[in-house]
């Protein structure tokens, strides 16, 4: 150091001030450039998994402007280097021998002719903006040349210039160029394609497409002939290269995801808000062959569709395994009449569901052991408190089968299958399933959460049943245990830069055994009333599929899946307009087998390996088997099941010696009874399940003397307890009536009946009472003949 000092000490000021000088002008060489050369809006551009243009829109300032790549095709460098810059790989950023050359011709022409540029210099250039071209101007872009080759490879620099040469109008950068002229990639030119392109930002005001072309088409074949000179192409390429087209008025870019595109221009507004610096241009998993064939599926069924005034329909296809994004159409594209709202992107929507969560109330079920798979489940006339579910048909079974319930969509079991799992329970399990449009607490939605009640996206219910499959497929690498990793909402790009929704199960949902049974209840193709159209779809693939259809027929949806895809459909009106003959079924069904069948076939579900266990369950019932169950097989069922209920409706009932009658210690001796066990339904679901099961056997009648100490042979169908009936007016103008129903054990049996114990008539086998009571609160009474008695509370209600 101090050396160093008496160094300086020995230093004349003249040298100090040079030394001075130097550091100065070395630092500023140093510092000359800013971090970013390049700060230009560029355009928002949307590519599949290979690179292939899905959906670009145009730049903030109007300009066509791709973001930054640094892949140059080879085509590119071999003609800009040959027509700007052939000594580029060997000088330092500025050439002497072509400024020689350029400030000899520019004097012997008397004009500027020449300017000697480098392809560096003109990045410099094209960075610093509209500058006047002069000698001062020239020596900082030569300066700043240096510069940037100093910390920048030469494929760099080819890439910025590649990326911000203007290509006449409102075109910036060789690939907005290729598509915009083109159409294609720019990897995918020709010869003479890119020998059009290349020529043009040395004079793009002058040499444009569809302008000027006796001028382009020059320029293009002397290029041309010096890269036959210079024997990087035959001379018979070169001269089938001048035979070529050239580019004329620029083509309209491929708008084949729009919709996706919207999504990821707010994924990067949200990143740039959170200070996170993200590139307008993305490659997606999205196959553009698949996305090409579902929108082509859509626009044929939207054209049927709309002469229902049907405007709108969505698609999406996720890959299961990787939950990736495979073809994304969030609306039919239309572009002619913006009254049909085609740019909203129906997958982010929130619209009714309609009956698409009721796979998940049966699993959940299921998964807690309370129910078996084929379990009955009532299917009659249901009030709870004040609400009134119908199924589609409006008809009822009396009881079905739970699986079978799943598989027709019917709505009384399933608010049933609610009632008893409770709807704050299922609320719970739709918000760990990754449902984040559910912004009311679960009161707000009460019974009618299974029946479409709520609002959720397309996007995330494909999600949902998505990783449903993949836990499932999951089960042998998880060694039988829940992982939270393999539930997650799908993905639009391999490295996921936006995160998507991330909610993730807080603990285990469901059990590999009930998802299993909840998928081939799922795969059932019985589909009787409003889905009754099933044996249109025959399908070469086991598919695991569910319909909605919302009230009033404002939304249809069809969502299915396989080991390998899940595929969700909705169609209807954005406006929320509904339409007869709007349903799931008869509208989006066919779509999505319709994709179904473009993708590749797949395996089923290979049988669960954990959580599953044998029972003997009741043939008749569904139930787990008791001593009195006659009829019994052997299910696989969840390992919970075992703390299942025991069927109810098998009892034991005492004959006479001939098998006739029932009776009881009062009238027969005990050993001169027959004891056999017979299936009983309550009278309700007993009425209604004989019109369905003609094998269905009553109960014998009592013998004559031994109604002693039995239990009630009444049930009174309709009106339910409390219930608020309205009795419409005729045709005719007069008031109408409403028809209350009862059922009896024996039909032969007289029932007497009085309102507000006001004796109004009785019936005897068909146990029917048409009554038109006044407004109010009223008591019904039924009496038979054995003095056994029901009641019912109801309202007459005024109707206009």
């Amino acid at each position: 150091m101090q050396r160093l000092k008496k160094y300086f000490h020995q230093l004349s000021l003249a040298k100090i001030i040079c030394i001075g000088i130097a550091l100065i002008l070395v630092t500023w060489f140093w510092f000359c450039l800013p971090s970013h050369l390049f700060n230009d809006p560029t355009s928002y551009v949307v590519e599949d998994r290979d690179g292939n243009l899905l959906s670009a829109s145009i730049a903030e300032d109007g300009q066509w402007r791709f973001p930054y790549t640094d892949t140059v095709p080879e085509k590119f460098i071999q003609c800009i280097t040959t027509f700007e810059d052939k000594r580029f790989f060997y000088h330092p950023g500025i050439d002497p021998l072509a400024l020689m050359r350029a400030i000899f011709q520019n004097i012997r022409s008397g004009s500027v002719v020449s300017g000697g540029s480098t392809i560096t210099m003109q990045v410099i250039r094209m960075s610093r903006g509209a500058k006047r071209r002069n000698i001062f101007n020239k020596l900082i872009e030569s300066v700043e040349a240096l510069r940037l080759e100093c910390t920048n490879r030469k494929n760099t620099i080819l890439a910025l210039y590649a990326g911000n040469a203007p290509f006449g109008g409102n075109v910036v950068g060789l690939d907005a160029a290729a598509w915009r002229y083109y159409g294609r990639n720019a990897t995918a030119l020709s010869w003479g394609e890119m020998a059009a392109l290349t020529v043009l930002p040395n004079a793009p005001s002058l040499v444009r497409p569809g302008k000027n072309q006796h001028e382009l088409l020059r320029k293009r074949n002397l290029l041309l002939d010096k890269l036959a000179d210079e024997k990087i192409i035959d001379a018979s390429i070169a001269e089938l290269s001048k035979l070529e087209p050239l580019p004329g008025v620029p083509k309209p870019l491929p708008q084949l995801a729009p919709h996706l595109l919207d999504r990821f221009k707010k994924n990067i507004i949200a990143a740039k808000a959170a200070g996170i610096n993200v590139t307008t241009g993305i490659h997606t998993t999205l196959q553009i062959d698949l996305q090409e064939q579902v929108n082509e599926i859509l626009l044929r069924y939207h054209q049927q569709l709309e002469a229902n005034q049907i405007h709108n329909a969505a698609a999406m296809v996720v890959d299961v395994e990787t939950g990736n994004i495979l073809s994304y159409t969030g609306n039919v594209y239309e572009t002619q009449d913006s009254s049909l709202e085609s740019h909203v992107d129906v997958l982010a929507s929130k619209r009714s569901p309609g009956s698409t969560l009721k796979p998940l109330l049966y699993c959940s079920l299921l998964s807690e052991g309370s129910m078996l798979p084929q379990q009955l489940v009532p299917d009659i006339p249901t009030q709870i408190n004040g609400y009134a579910p119908e199924n589609f048909n409006l008809g009822y079974d009396g009881a079905v089968p739970a699986n079978r319930a799943l598989a027709r969509s019917l709505n009384i079991p399933a608010v049933k299958m609610l009632q008893q799992y409770h709807y704050q329970r299922f609320y719970n399990v739709l918000q760990q399933c990754g449902f984040t449009t559910l912004n009311h607490p679960a009161d707000f939605y009460g019974m009618s959460l299974i029946l479409g009640g709520c609002e959720i996206s397309p996007y995330e219910l494909c999600g949902v049943y998505a990783s449903m499959a993949r836990m499932y497929l999951h089960q042998r690498k998880n060694k039988g245990l829940w992982n939270n990793d393999d539930w997650f909402m799908p993905k639009y790009n391999d490295e996921n830069l936006f995160k998507q929704h991330a909610t993730k199960p807080q603990s285990k949902l469901f059990d590999y055994t009930s998802m299993w049974l909840t998928f081939n209840a799922m795969n059932e193709v019985m589909r009787p009333g409003e889905e009754g159209l099933w044996n249109m779809f025959q399908s070469a693939q086991r598919i695991a599929w569910k319909t909605g259809t919302s009230f009033g027929f404002r939304d249809g949806w069809a969502v299915g899946f396989t080991p390998k895809y899940c595929v969700v459909v909705w169609v209807g009106n954005t406006t929320g307009e509904g339409r007869p003959g709007l349903t799931g079924i008869q509208a989006a069904a066919p779509i999505m087998f319709d994709i179904f069948r473009v993708l590749p076939t797949s395996k089923w579900f290979s049988p669960p390996q954990y959580d599953f266990m044998y029972l003997p369950v009741c043939h008749q019932s569904g139930f787990k088997a008791g001593d009195n169950c006659t009829d019994v097989d052997t299910m696989l069922v969840p390992a919970r099941a075992l703390q299942a209920p025991v069927c109810p409706y098998h009892k034991i009932i005492h004959l006479d010696k001939t098998g006739t009658y029932r009776v009881n210690s009062n009238c027969v001796s005990p050993s001169e009874m027959l004891h056999r066990s017979w299936f009983v339904l309550p009278p309700t679901m007993e009425y209604y399940y004989k019109q369905h099961h003609t094998d269905y056997a009553t109960l014998p009648p009592f013998m004559a003397g031994c109604t002693f100490n039995m239990q009630s042979q009444l049930d009174i169908v309709y009106p339910q307890e409390g219930a608020q009936i309205s009795i419409p007016k005729e045709f005719s103008g007069e008031k109408g009536r409403t028809v209350f129903t009862v059922q009896s054990r024996n039909n032969s049996i007289k029932l007497f009946w009085s309102i507000d114990d006001v004796y109004i008539g009785e019936t005897e086998n068909i146990h029917q009472m048409a009554v038109n009571p006044a407004p109010g609160k009223h008591t019904l009474t039924v009496v038979d003949e054995n003095g056994d008695a029901e009641t019912r509370n109801f309202e007459i209600v005024t109707s206009e």
